[in-house]
């Protein structure tokens, strides 16, 4: 349960909270975002899942996540 609170407060991280992050914990992030975006397409091509915006808004949080770690 721990772990579904924490990859929703991931979707809406500011730039600010995103650039606070260090370059190990922006890896991090991007692999559990990968990783829950990949859950996500699944289940979706399954079932349509009740929000199908959760997987634009993981998209774009692995894009700016990217752009930050290539900006350092």
């Amino acid at each position: 349960m721990a772990d579904r609170s924490f990859t929703h407060s991931l979707i809406k991280m500011k730039k600010s909270e995103i650039q606070a992050l260090s370059v190990e914990q922006l890896k991090q992030n991007i692999s559990l975002e990968r990783d829950r975006i990949n859950k996500l397409k699944f289940a979706h091509a399954i079932t349509p899942i009740e929000n199908p915006m959760r997987i634009r808004q993981s998209r774009r949080l692995i894009a700016q996540m990217v752009t930050e770690l290539n900006a350092r």
